[in-house]
């Protein structure tokens, strides 16, 4: 599938966000100024990546219309949780910052609903049937284990960090692993997308138009196995592997953080390219690609 900017930087973003907004609704706040400049990057990620999905929008004006469906949509359902999320969060900093102290059940409320709004991200995706890649129980694993390991990073919480990214490396691995071949596995060819297999062995006489369309231009994508290879290894040794070495042989330290908070997210960026890019839409199968 075509790998949108603006959707990487939403997942990523707000991941990150929420999942260290998390960490500091369960008690890893300070007090005072020190809580706000605590709670400046994560609502400043959680912020940038929920605007970031706007631009993905074909009327971002309808935006408001994302709202109105939460009994079927998913999409609707993050909507929701995301304010619910920022608000209680913002009530509990409020607290931790201007009185010296804040409701623990409030932040444990916060802390709950970021991490829900990062599951409704994950099931965007995972209930996706017709994307193979996507439709797994590992998908929302991913997602919220990439959230926490980003928290644990950012919230000084550097054995936690090294244990959860090491985990996510695993994740990742395994969910490449079972999305390739995705698509063959689940039976899905042109005969099946067609209806037309009791005829015989089928092939594409012609395209079904001469130009491009929305189809194309979202739900096909190639991506070369040599560069797939490249990418996943960086994105394996970026995300998981270096920030957890230097987290865990590495003094404690504001620079060690920021080094590993960068490498992280330098392989989250990539990670998520490729999860986008490598996902096979069963609607190219009408294209025989």
């Amino acid at each position: 599938m075509h790998a949108a900017p603006s959707v990487i930087l939403f997942t990523v973003l707000s991941g990150a966000g929420l999942g260290y907004l998390a960490f500091l609704g369960l008690g890893g706040a300070a007090t005072g100024w020190a809580a706000f400049w605590q709670f400046v990057p994560g609502f400043g990620l959680a912020v940038a990546g929920l605007l970031a999905s706007s631009f993905h929008l074909g009327n971002p004006q309808r935006a408001l219309l994302a709202f109105t469906q939460w009994r079927s949509s998913w999409l609707s359902r993050e909507a929701w949780l995301s304010v619910a999320a920022l608000l209680t969060l913002g009530l509990y900093a409020a607290g931790a910052i201007f009185l010296g102290a804040a409701p623990r059940w409030l932040g444990a409320i916060g802390a709950a609903l970021a991490l829900a709004t990062v599951l409704a991200t994950a099931m965007i995706y995972a209930q996706l049937r017709t994307v193979p890649r996507w439709n797994s129980p590992l998908t929302p694993v991913l997602f919220l284990t990439a959230a926490l390991s980003a928290g644990a990073i950012l919230g000084a919480q550097p054995h936690l960090a090294a244990l959860l990214l090491a985990g996510l490396g695993v994740i990742q691995w395994l969910a490449w692993r079972m999305g390739d071949g995705g698509l063959a596995q689940r039976g899905h060819t042109l005969a099946s997308a067609t209806g037309l297999g009791h005829l015989g062995r089928l092939r594409l006489f012609e395209g079904p138009h001469t130009g491009s369309n929305y189809l194309l231009n979202e739900f096909v994508h190639q991506v070369g196995r040599r560069q797939a290879a490249k990418l996943r290894l960086i994105a394996l040794a970026t995300m998981s592997v270096l920030p957890a070495l230097a987290l865990a042989f590495l003094p404690a330290a504001p620079l060690v953080t920021l080094l590993a908070f960068g490498l992280h997210m330098l392989g989250m960026f990539t990670a998520r390219w490729l999860f986008f890019a490598e996902a096979e839409h069963s609607v190219r199968l009408y294209y025989d690609r």
